[in-house]
């Protein structure tokens, strides 16, 4: 890594942020998901939900658990997640692919009713997520090296999460919160000098954040 920088070349010698070239997973994933605007509510609170996951552990360690976790939670589908009981929590702590932790299990079941809360007053999740696209130039300090670290939360992510709390939301501090932001496209956090970088400001500079129903 070029320490003034923050960025690596992958094998492929393209500039990527420190953290997107270290394994084929996560080259991918930079390149071709992190930053992307999203406004589908399946992939919100999927997105939402692994990071919550993710707390105290890598996020390759979960990136490669992705299709199971989606299998053991129909697709993330929170109206259908929202319905599941106490057999479905059993069934899961005996899911060898997923993350096996109680807590965070029952989170998930608990935030799909959440969600079905906010999709009622809003119209839908990215409604209610993208009303926090932070101002321009809001960023963590040294960004090159808080991206997903425990290190990277701002002040909007810390209102998110704030919010969320309130709601009855759980697993959704701050940097939890800030890495779903960085993620699901509400700030372009790929570091100047990044391939991506440049696309990904396309993109946003195409979409059209949701509005409330």
């Amino acid at each position: 890594m070029t320490p003034e920088t923050g960025l690596i070349k992958g094998p492929d010698r393209k500039q990527r942020c420190w953290w997107g070239a270290d394994s084929e997973d996560y080259r991918a994933y930079h390149d071709d998901e992190w930053g992307q605007p999203v406004a589908d509510d399946q992939r919100l609170f999927e997105k939402i939900c692994l990071e919550g996951f993710q707390a105290g552990l890598s996020w390759l360690t979960i990136l490669r658990k992705r299709e199971n976790f989606r299998r053991a939670f129909r697709n993330f589908d929170f109206h259908k997640v929202a319905r599941f009981a106490q057999r479905d929590v059993d069934r899961l702590l005996q899911d060898a692919g997923i993350v096996r932790h109680r807590g965070k299990i029952e989170s998930t079941i608990n935030n799909a009713k959440r969600a079905r809360e906010l999709e009622k007053e809003f119209g839908s999740l990215a409604a209610y997520f993208w009303q926090f696209e932070p101002p321009k130039g809001e960023r963590p300090a040294h960004l090159d090296r808080a991206a997903l670290s425990s290190l990277a939360k701002t002040p909007t992510s810390i209102a998110l999460s704030k919010d969320l709390k309130k709601r009855g939301w759980s697993f959704v501090g701050p940097t939890t919160a800030y890495a779903f932001m960085q993620a699901m496209g509400l700030v372009n956090d790929h570091l100047e000098g990044c391939h991506a970088r440049r696309r990904i400001a396309t993109a946003r500079g195409a979409f059209s954040p949701p509005s409330k129903a």
